[in-house]
């Protein structure tokens, strides 16, 4: 309202009426008649302001006066004007004690143009970012939302180090405040990154400003790299914690992104905990998010207890059965627990907007603050030698008793002359010459001072300010290192407890498809060919979410994907419909075909790894009217089936019926054509046998920097895994347990064991046992794979020293030293031969009596495995040629002792001559 109210005002100055010396009114009457100023009174419509000009320019002092005066920070001292004028009022009002913000806002508002709520607002801001201002009472909280007490209520003085760091009057220019009844500073002369540390965001008129805080330890410290010339990078830090992935941080400017995310972890089987937040969140607006998405079907959860006080802790507790990693993902994909930031860096500078990233915005600053820090020492300097100076003057005059000359004089120009006279044989070693104004100041010295003069005391004070002098030359002449013990003292006065609280960490891309919780159901009418989920007198096929793609197959040869719908045409006569997943290799689909009418029937396996949505794909050859699908399947893990021909007893024809091994068949593109079963024709196929998996087993990594698992080769090989293994997990506390390997599952920071498991190895673990305050070892077998058990005793004290999967592992003890005695040799002890293996329940045996210090592991003794029963593998081999029609070329792999008999048909794919007949 108050910019509108000075639009209005500058509207009224600038109005028609004063321009033209006629009211406005009677413009209007001319403007009415399109007839009145032509060839009358030229010089009356030449007077005129249009509406473009007014526009113009009044829109662009009111977009300047915002962007100046309101919404951007300058780069000077990094400060928007209210802030600037909140700590200016706090320096007028400080003395040490609280004041009631009430009396600061009303004392700001003889700077600020503008309400007080504005003014309250801003300082409420300044003050919960806990650098600046000392507050007390309740000031809000930003993990919960709650707002501020009314500012009445609450006090607030400077901090300690607002007061050292961002006032210096001596070197703070002046200005006219908005009504000239007082002076403000222009800039407040700021030495520190002040604009990085707080962060600032604002939305001007055309612009707008976001730059994100910084830690205040690693701004020094980029400071300092600075000064010694050499690189360094910076990232946010927020003070809500949380986890941030800055890969795409791009240094604060346009086009940057942060992705920020709440700290969840797996309190219990069925109970999540959210202990961090992500910046621009608090827990309620968390907590209505994840209420909504439960509501919209995307998570399901049993309810949400919010026990935040100090620290944040959010618990969502989950209904039996479903999958807490799982729920972990969907939290991040559908709720406010993971968000995006777009910083954009936007300062003002010799009054004007510049963008530009927060490395350079850290340069200027810095180099700023040595500017000013040389003007702070320059100044110094001046004062210590105006000192040195009239304290010389002081003792010449008094140990000379020249004050003596004086006292004959009658006059004041007596006085004076006299004093100048008597100084002038002593003031060859004065650095500068003596003025009107230092004999003055020597005719004010008291008597009292005279007859108490020291002369040892005088000496020991000029020899004072002469080390005082020469230590601050030495600090202008070594003017960077006098700026790095600056930084460094800041460091260490004000540094402690304010470390990193955002984690950093590298994101994995979560597929909203994988964690979404099916939510719907879906229905099929095979014979009109319709797919959805309104379809409930239809045939049920599966459950689904809303985000899902469907696929679908259809009696003529066509495929098509499409997103679920409540009702979708795909074509009649659908033979298979199921949830799509993009880019999956595992999922391979079996069929026999029949190519046109009257046509051969051929054989094919494929996988379907992309595709256009809602697009008729030919699955059938080339598509001939005719065609038609006799057997067809889906299989989610590449499983081969056997299945039974029969023919038509047509002709003379011997071979009538023959049985299939789709394993015999190589695994191609989804346009491939496949290979010749028969020219004759088909009566029906039969399922004989249901197939095993002839996919090899899946290789699995574990990237540390996302801590997640993954099949594209990043991190450390876990090894190849089938659907009977699984991986073995041990954490720091004592907790070891198996569990099938997904690729959705999350892992606590304490693992220290993660590997493929193998049933029949054992295990061996070194604690620390505390109620008998004693090493025990212990081996054993993990009995229950589905139970996570705790391999330590119960007494808070016991710890875990070392855990290994070794067979034959081999431990190095060394002895702590006994006073007086020589410390004992290292013992290595062979745990194979040190132990049996028992229960995982099983104390164990102790270790040793005497005092250690530590307990290292070493190589442990060499062990072969025995060789695992050889099977054959069938190869897959992925094709992305889709699009093309054919075959992409690569070989066939077939089970030893089957020849390769094909040929080429007449489009040029693979076709079997006489494999089946």
């Amino acid at each position: 309202m108050e910019e509108n109210d000075e639009l209005n005002e500058a509207e009224n100055q600038n109005s028609p009426e004063d321009q033209s010396g006629q009211s406005t009114e009677g413009q209007e009457e001319q403007t009415d008649n399109p007839q009145a100023g032509e060839g009358e009174d030229q010089g009356q419509d030449d007077a005129l302001t249009r509406v473009t000009g007014m526009y113009k320019d009044w829109f662009l002092d009111y977009a300047s006066y915002v962007i100046l005066e309101r919404a951007v920070p300058a780069i000077e001292d990094g400060f928007k004007p209210v802030q600037r004028r909140i700590m200016h009022s706090l320096k007028d009002l400080d003395d040490g004690r609280y004041n009631k913000v009430a009396n600061v806002v009303g004392h700001t508002m003889q700077y600020h143009p503008h309400g007080d709520a504005s003014i309250a607002d801003a300082m409420v801001q300044i003050g919960q970012k806990d650098l600046l201002i000392d507050t007390q009472g309740n000031w809000g909280n930003i993990l919960t939302g709650d707002r501020a007490a009314a500012s009445r209520y609450i006090e607030a003085r400077l901090s300690k180090f607002a007061l050292e760091v961002v006032f210096s009057p001596k070197i703070t220019e002046w200005q006219q405040s908005y009504d000239g009844r007082k002076k403000e500073p222009v800039n407040l002369p700021v030495k520190f990154p002040l604009l990085l540390a707080q962060g600032a965001e604002g939305i001007a008129v055309g612009l707008s400003t976001k730059i994100m805080s910084h830690n205040f330890i690693e701004l020094i410290d980029a400071s300092i790299k600075h000064l010694k010339g050499q690189r360094f990078k910076l990232f946010p830090d927020f003070p809500t914690s949380g986890i941030i992935d800055v890969s795409n941080y791009n240094d604060g400017l346009r086009g940057g992104k942060i992705r920020v995310r709440a700290k969840i972890a797996q309190h219990s089987k069925s109970t999540l905990i959210i202990s961090e937040i992500p910046y621009g969140t608090n827990t309620s607006t968390l907590i209505d998010s994840i209420l909504k998405a439960n509501d919209k079907g995307k998570i399901k959860i049993k309810k949400i207890e919010d026990n935040t006080a100090a620290d944040v802790e959010i618990l969502v507790h989950l209904p039996p059965g479903i999958s807490p990693d799982k729920t972990i993902d969907a939290l991040y994909a559908f709720t406010a627990c993971e968000s995006s930031i777009s910083p954009l860096g936007c300062i003002i500078e010799d009054n004007k907007p510049l963008f530009i990233g927060v490395t350079e915005m850290l340069k200027r600053s810095t180099d700023a603050t040595v500017e000013l820090l040389k003007q702070e020492l320059e100044i110094q300097l001046s004062e210590l030698e105006e000192q040195w100076h009239f304290a010389s003057l002081e003792r010449i005059f008094i140990e000379n008793r020249i004050y003596r000359d004086i006292e004959e004089e009658e006059t004041w120009e007596g006085v004076i002359s006299a004093i100048d006279k008597g100084l002038a044989p002593f003031t060859k070693h004065l650095r500068r010459a003596v003025t009107e104004e230092d004999i003055v100041r020597l005719t004010e010295i008291r008597i009292k001072r005279i007859s108490k003069f020291d002369l040892d005391k005088a000496q020991q004070h000029l020899d004072n300010l002469e080390e005082r002098i020469a230590e601050v030359k030495h600090h202008l002449e070594h003017l960077v290192d006098y700026a790095i013990a600056y930084f460094q003292k800041l460091k260490d006065t004000y540094g402690e407890g304010r470390q990193r609280k955002s984690e950093i960490r590298l994101f994995d891309d979560i597929e909203a498809t994988k964690v979404v919780i099916r939510n719907t159901k879906l229905y099929v009418n095979r014979e009109e060919g319709f797919v959805g989920t309104s379809l409930r007198r239809d045939e049920y096929v599966t459950d689904c979410s809303d985000i899902d793609d469907i696929i679908a197959f259809t009696q003529d040869g066509k495929m098509m994907v499409f997103k679920v719908d409540s009702k979708t045409f795909v074509g009649k006569g659908i033979i298979y419909v199921a949830v799509f997943k993009k880019k999956d290799k595992r999922t391979v689909y079996n069929m026999i075909y029949r190519d046109g009418k009257g046509g051969a029937t051929y054989i094919k396996r494929f996988n379907v790894t992309s595709i256009t949505r809602d697009k008729h794909y030919e699955m059938g050859g080339s598509g001939k009217a005719g065609t038609f699908v006799h057997y067809f399947s889906g299989n989610p893990n590449g499983e081969a089936e056997v299945v039974t021909v029969n023919l038509r007893h047509v002709g003379s024809i011997k071979k009538l019926k023959w049985d299939i091994d789709f394993a015999n068949i190589m695994i191609k593109g989804r346009a491939s054509k496949g290979n010749i079963v028969t020219k004759y024709s088909v009566k029906r196929i039969e399922l004989k046998e249901k197939g095993l998996s002839t996919l090899k087993p899946r290789k699995l990594w574990f990237d540390e920097t996302v801590q997640r698992l993954n099949i594209d080769d990043r991190g450390e090989f876990l090894g190849e895994f089938t659907s009977e293994d699984r991986l073995l997990i041990a954490n720091q506390t004592g907790q070891v347990k198996t569990v099938i390997p997904e690729l959705t599952l999350h892992f606590d920071e304490d693992v220290v064991v993660l590997e493929k498991w193998n049933p029949k190895k054992p295990l061996s673990v070194v604690y620390w046992e505390g109620e008998k305050e004693l090493y025990y070892v212990k081996r054993f077998l993990i009995d229950h794979p589905d139970k996570e058990e705790n391999v330590l005793t119960d007494h808070p004290k016991s710890h875990l020293e070392i855990i290994s999967t070794d067979y034959r592992p081999i431990i190095e003890i060394v002895f702590a030293k006994k006073r007086g005695q020589d410390r004992k040799e290292n013992l290595e002890v062979n745990l194979e031969e040190f132990i049996s293996v028992k229960g995982i329940g099983a104390m164990g045996n102790q270790l040793t009596k005497d005092k250690v210090l530590e307990i290292n592991m070493l190589e442990p003794l060499p062990y072969e495995e025995p060789e695992p029963q050889k099977t054959e593998d069938i190869e897959v081999v992925d094709e992305d040629s889709v699009d093309k029609g054919v075959d992409s070329g690569a070989t066939e792999t077939k089970k030893t002792g089957e020849g390769d008999k094909s040929a080429k048909d007449e489009d040029g794919d693979d076709v079997q001559t006489s494999l089946f007949e």
